[in-house]
C-alpha cells in the first residue's frame, strides 16, 4: 500500500484536465510526474514493492504502460514484455481481440516471449473499464502463463474495471483511486 506521503505528492502533481479528450471526461494527466525524477523513483519503488516475489515477468500495455512497466521490471530484475496494438510487432505474434464502446480492437505480443507457467504482472498507467487489461490477461493465459497481478498508477472506481479483472484471480493494485 502506498504511503500517505506518496499519495499526497501524486495528487498534487497529476493534473485533472476537464472535458478532454471529449466533453464530460476528466483526463488525469500523469506527465508532470516525469518532471520530478525523485517522485518517479518513488512511484517505481512503490509499484515494484507491491510485486516483489510475486512475478516472473512484467507485461506493459502500449503505450503508457511502458512508462512505468519497464522500470518496474528493471527494479524486480525480471523481463519486460511488450503488449502492442495490432500490426506493430513482427511475426510470429499471438493476438487477442476485444470490444470497445464503438467497434473492436486487437492487441498482440511476440510468440515465445511469454513462457508457459510464468507468473505475469500486467501494468498500465490507468484502469478505467478494464477492457484492454482483460484482453491482455486473456493473451497471457493463451500462452500458458498466469496473471499473478495487475498494477496501475490510477484506478477509476466509478468505471468498475476492478470487477472485470476479478475473474482472473489476481491482485489488482493501484496507488491512487478516483
Amino acid at each position: 500500500m502506498a504511503s500517505a506521503d506518496l499519495i499526497k505528492k501524486l495528487e498534487n502533481t497529476i493534473e485533472n484536465i476537464p472535458d478532454f479528450p471529449i466533453p464530460g471526461i476528466q483526463f488525469k494527466d500523469i506527465s508532470p510526474i516525469f518532471l520530478d525524477p525523485k517522485l518517479y523513483e518513488e512511484v517505481i519503488a512503490d509499484l515494484a514493492a507491491a510485486s516483489k516475489g510475486k512475478v516472473d515477468a512484467v507485461c506493459g500495455i502500449e503505450s503508457r504502460g511502458y512508462l512505468f512497466g519497464i522500470a518496474i521490471a528493471v527494479a524486480l530484475e525480471v523481463p519486460f514484455i511488450l503488449i502492442r496494438k495490432k500490426g506493430k510487432l513482427p511475426p510470429p505474434i499471438i493476438s487477442e481481440k476485444y470490444d470497445l464502446e464503438y467497434g473492436s480492437a486487437e492487441i498482440e505480443t511476440r510468440e515465445g516471449q511469454i513462457k508457459k507457467g510464468q507468473r505475469i504482472l500486467i501494468h498500465d498507467d490507468l484502469l478505467a473499464t478494464g477492457g484492454t487489461t482483460e484482453a491482455a490477461a486473456k493473451l497471457i493465459e493463451k500462452q500458458g502463463a498466469t496473471v499473478a497481478q495487475f498494477s496501475f498508477l490510477i484506478g477509476l472506481k466509478s468505471l468498475n474495471g476492478d470487477e472485470k479483472l476479478k475473474k482472473f484471480g489476481a491482485e489488482v493494485y493501484h496507488i491512487l483511486e478516483y
